[in-house]
């Protein structure tokens, strides 16, 4: 019987053992009325915060589309040379103002895929102007990678190739249309791509430096920096801004070179554009300059600037991406502004404002409104910013409702 017993022990010892090894299957538990998982949100407990900010920018639609067309804008900029057809200085007297070319699929009923005919200028004798009819005695097919004229890719790499063109110098495409000396205008607003977003980008790295240091010393020191900072703040804003910029711009000599005047102008957008970056930057040091990660630096014996930069910077690093991004459209949109005035940018420089300029005047209106479309560049690129701005500024607080 003890045998018995021990061994029926010994048994039911395994059996024990055995029931506490074995795996038990998974709860599984019905979801909640509206179909959320609650598992699937709680894993937000173990993301970083830029996982978080990545993730709900993701959800920002308008953010993701505006991110697609600048990075379209910015691609389209960077390799002008090769996707515009013609040279932009270039002057053709026979299509002057010339419309936009119908590019064609079909002739006499056929497929025979894309194609433009060639355009014969003809003086009307009512109003002498010069009219535009199709050639259709021959059609010439748009081929891809053809050979033109010839540039530096990125001003470095020389090439004679571009994306799309007829292959018959006589026998242009001009998809935009040509301005009033014949000049494409499709090349002229890719290469005024090149000044009128890169000095959006230059200036805004311009003054984040600037709203950084200056902002990061008025909240990290305080006292009478902080109020000196404040009073140079007030008065820089309290001024006009498109006067100043026609006054500090009118001051240039015309005689300077593009590239000067390029400097010359990004710098002064800059000196003006750090107010708001350096006002946030101070409310934001005043709030962290006396955090625990913070007084720990200093104990530590770093120094002033490493602090701000190595230590406080970084923690709100979002929320200073989403304002420059917000900043970068008002620095376009005054060049542009600068340039359509004559303060700016001047020929032969081509700009998006030099462009606009260009047609500021009701004959253009009325009769050639296509040299109106760099303005419709300025008006997607500066929507776009502001939809990535929107999408970044919400990311920044990924745990706001």
């Amino acid at each position: 019987m003890t045998a018995n017993g021990g061994a029926t022990g010994t048994e039911a010892g395994h059996e024990v053992r055995l029931r506490i090894r074995r795996p038990f299957p998974p709860a599984v538990s019905p979801l909640p009325e509206g179909g959320r998982d609650e598992a699937a949100e709680n894993r937000d407990d173990f993301s970083s915060q830029w996982q978080l900010m990545r993730r709900r920018f993701l959800k920002h639609r308008l953010a993701i589309i505006g991110s697609v067309v600048l990075l379209l804008m910015y691609l389209a900029a960077l390799f002008a040379p090769f996707l515009s057809p013609h040279d932009p200085t270039q002057r053709n007297v026979a299509y002057r103002e010339a419309p936009p070319q119908r590019v064609r699929l079909f002739a006499d009923g056929r497929l025979r895929g894309p194609f433009v005919y060639a355009l014969i200028g003809e003086k009307d004798r009512e109003t002498y102007k010069t009219v535009y009819r199709a050639d259709r005695s021959r059609a010439y097919p748009i081929r891809l990678f053809v050979q033109g004229h010839s540039y530096r890719l990125f001003g470095l790499v020389p090439m004679k190739v571009h994306l799309f063109g007829t292959g018959v110098e006589d026998v242009p495409v001009h998809l935009f249309g040509a301005d009033a000396l014949g000049r494409d205008v499709l090349a002229r607003t890719l290469h005024g791509a090149q000044i009128s977003l890169s000095i959006g980008l230059v200036g805004v790295a311009i003054s984040f430096f600037l709203g950084i240091l200056i902002g990061g010393v008025a909240g990290y020191f305080g006292g009478t920096a902080d109020e000196v900072v404040n009073r140079l703040i007030d008065l820089l804003i309290s001024i006009p801004s498109l006067p100043l910029w026609m006054g500090l711009s009118a001051a240039l000599p015309r005689g300077w070179p593009v590239a000067q005047t390029y400097l010359a102008i990004t710098i002064i957008l800059s000196l003006l554009g750090w107010t708001t970056l350096a006002r946030v930057v101070r409310g934001k040091f005043l709030a962290l300059r006396e955090s625990d990660f913070v007084v720990a630096a200093r104990i530590g014996g770093r120094r002033d600037l490493p602090i701000i930069f190595i230590h406080m910077v970084p923690s709100f690093l979002s929320h200073i991406i989403a304002a420059l991004t917000l900043t970068i459209p008002g620095m376009i949109l005054a060049e542009t502004s600068l340039s359509f005035l004559g303060l700016g940018m001047q020929a032969p420089a081509i700009s998006w404002g030099v462009l606009l300029k260009a047609a500021q005047n009701v004959h253009t209106l009325a009769l050639a409104p296509w040299l109106m479309i760099p303005g419709l560049f300025v008006i997607v690129t500066v929507l776009a910013f502001n939809f990535v701005g929107d999408g970044l500024r919400d990311a920044a607080d990924p745990y706001a409702n």
